[in-house]
């Protein structure tokens, strides 16, 4: 596999941080009626099917603005529980490529997830829901504009378009089994995220996105290092990275 990676794409939520909170089904209730015994059948059903409870909702019939959604969901998030994660902050900065956000939410929860983390200016770029539905406002019917996203081919097409991206020199990281088996159709290296066995899709698996420098030290690798292979930092730097610690912690 070739290691001279020029850019590294992350997802966000479960990705970069534990997202485990289900406001989506509140929206069910309170937004469209359903029944909360039912709440949490459908948004699984729903985001499996559609990739999101929204583009679900929306492909039914259900004229739900973007924007009412977005924040009737994430307005109601605990981004308090979102803490700094100085070691993961260390690793960003010190990967010597691009690095991009690429995430199904839309850009105010990426940035508010990001500042909450320290990460915020870890990154060179954001893709995100608006980013690949630029015309969802102007639509006159649900099914006019159909919602985009991973793990859908155009949505992936569209993150490479935007960000000029080569697939075959980008390290794609996401925690969805689907995400990871569309970019890697495209030709895409892929990281499965929260989970130690690879699947055929994955090019590798970590656990956890900290555990970069040890799973794939390539990273820090640059094209002028040549055939052999020199790590761009030496090991020493990388294990005073993971070892970094929040003061007083």
């Amino acid at each position: 596999m070739d290691s001279a990676f020029n850019c590294v794409m992350f997802d966000l939520d479960d990705t970069l941080y534990s997202s485990k909170v289900g406001i989506a089904e509140e929206f069910l209730v309170e937004k469209c009626g359903f029944p909360e015994s039912k709440a949490s059948t459908l948004r699984v059903e729903l985001f499996k099917t559609y990739g999101s409870t929204l583009a679900g909702l929306r492909v039914l019939g259900y004229d739900i603005d973007a924007d009412d959604y977005h924040s009737f969901v994430h307005g109601r998030l605990p981004y308090d529980l979102i803490k700094p994660d100085i070691q993961l902050r260390n690793i960003l900065r010190s990967i010597p490529l691009r690095k991009i956000i690429f995430t199904n939410s839309d850009r105010n929860h990426a940035m508010k997830c990001l500042k909450r983390l320290g990460l915020e200016d870890c990154f060179d770029q954001i893709i995100c829901f608006e980013t690949m539905n630029p015309n969802l406002s102007k639509a006159t019917r649900p099914d006019e504009f159909p919602v985009i996203l991973k793990p859908s081919m155009d949505a992936m097409k569209i993150a490479l378009d935007v960000a000029r991206l080569d697939p075959r020199r980008t390290l794609f990281l996401d925690d969805n089994v689907k995400n990871i088996a569309a970019g890697k159709a495209l030709g895409l290296c892929t990281v499965l995220v929260g989970k130690t066995v690879k699947i055929k899709e994955s090019d590798y698996a970590i656990e956890n996105v900290n555990n970069l420098p040890q799973v794939i030290p390539e990273i820090w690798v640059s094209q002028s290092d040549g055939v052999d292979g020199r790590i761009g930092r030496t090991r020493s730097e990388l294990e005073s990275i993971l070892n970094t610690t929040t003061v007083g912690a």
